[in-house]
Parts: structure tokens; sequence; C-alpha cells
């Protein structure tokens, strides 16, 4: 059950080259950090676990991580940087797979909860978290906030990144609430660009609280970022954290 796009195996190759930014040490200490915090000394579940940007730091970290993964060659990428016994991974979507044990954390970054295209897989995927979730867990998932407010009337494109080897924009379809990513990337000195696209479904934190309450998670706290920056309506994405009732 999934409606998820599937990394194949060049996008999975490229993709820890092409996010140099979100695997800095000052992106990644932030958010290990918050993730150690809550996962205290329980382990902790990674819904598309990736190539392991997140999932490797917090297992070095000292945390015991698994993961579920859709992409066999995501899996295969992060398998090279870590093994099986350290960090075991299921095969899977995250709205359904099942992980042996129980954990104290879930949780699902960069945007990843939107890969599934339709809002019942969203809700299975929140249901699948509470599954997994022993008592006074807690579930947090990083999204941004549906682009919207920056549409005037008639206008269907929102520029995300203009950088000298890459643009970037959204297009959104705001009946369907799907929002599709148009990446335009410069490989190479010949000045050649490489094209790609992905969809996703948008939700608001609104959306997603009501999700949670329907998975029998409650709303803890929701943060702009990693460090733990106030919410506010300008904020461009949010950190939330629902925890299961003990």
């Amino acid at each position: 059950m999934t409606s998820s796009e599937m990394w194949g195996r060049d996008a999975a190759e490229r993709y820890d080259a092409e996010e140099t930014e979100m695997t800095s040490a000052a992106v990644l200490g932030a958010t290990v950090d918050f993730l150690a915090e809550l996962a205290g000394d329980g382990r902790a579940l990674e819904f598309a676990v990736g190539t392991g940007r997140v999932g490797v730091p917090l297992r070095e970290r000292g945390v015991p991580v698994a993961g579920i993964e859709l992409s066999e060659h995501m899996a295969a990428v992060l398998r090279r940087k870590v093994g099986e016994d350290r960090l075991p991974v299921v095969i899977g979507d995250m709205a359904t797979t099942v992980v042996p044990g129980e954990f104290s954390l879930v949780y699902l970054v960069y945007n990843t909860i939107s890969n599934l295209l339709t809002q019942d897989e969203q809700v299975e995927c929140f249901r699948n978290a509470t599954r997994h979730l022993r008592p006074g867990g807690r579930f947090v998932v990083e999204l941004g906030v549906p682009p919207l407010r920056f549409l005037p009337p008639g206008q269907v494109a929102v520029p995300f990144d203009v950088s000298e080897r890459h643009l970037g924009f959204d297009t959104v379809h705001p009946v369907e609430q799907i929002l599709v990513s148009h990446h335009f990337t410069r490989d190479g000195e010949d000045d050649r660009y490489r094209r790609g696209a992905s969809r996703h479904r948008y939700a608001w934190p609104a959306e997603l609280d009501l999700m949670a309450r329907i998975a029998g998670l409650e709303l803890e706290r929701r943060v702009a970022d990693w460090d733990g920056a106030p919410f506010t309506q300008d904020s461009p994405k949010h950190v939330s954290v629902w925890r299961k009732p003990a």
C-alpha cells in the first residue's frame, strides 16, 4: 500500500552529493540533538530512512535505530555506511510495514510524509507510528508549510532555489493538495541541465493534528526548526511532536 514514487538507482547514488546542505554539521547536529533527547534510553524507528542521512549519526550518538525504506536502491547506499547488525532496515512502505519490537521514538524528516499522495495513506502512516510506539513514546514529523501565501491569483509556481547549479520551483494544485517540485540541476561543466520532478501531497499542521488524533496521539509541541525556534505564521516549516498516551 503506497502511492510514493520510487527512488531509482541513479537518484539514490546522487542523493547525498546533491543534499550537501542537509548533510552539513549545522543541520544534522541540531536534528540529532532533538531526536536523541526524545529517544532517551529507548529505540528509534525512522520511516523512509533513505541513505541514512539522519539514522546513521543518530546511531553513532548511541541511540539504537531501525528503519523502513521503500527503495532498495536507497537502502543499498545506506548499507555501504553501516551494517545490518547496527542499523537494521525493513524494505516496505511506511504506512503499513511493521518492524519487530517497541520504540520510544518514531520519526519522519525532510518532508517525507508528503511522499504519500493520499490522505488515507498519510492517516495510515500515523497509525503505523502508533503501532510501533511504546506508551509515552513520540512521533516526530518535519514538514514544510504549503507555500500558498506566495501565490497571487493566477500564479501556480513558487521558486524555492535559484543558484548557480540548481533551479527549483514548486507548482501547486490546491484542489488535489498536490505539490510538484521541479528541479533543473547542472551536471559537470558543460552547462547542461538535468531535469527532475517529484510529486507530494501537502498538508497543513491542523490536518496532521487531526490525523494524529485519529491514530490515538496527542500533540505535545510544535516548533519552527530543530533548534526549537517558535512556530509562527511566517514559519516555512515545522517540526511537530505527538505523544502516545501512557
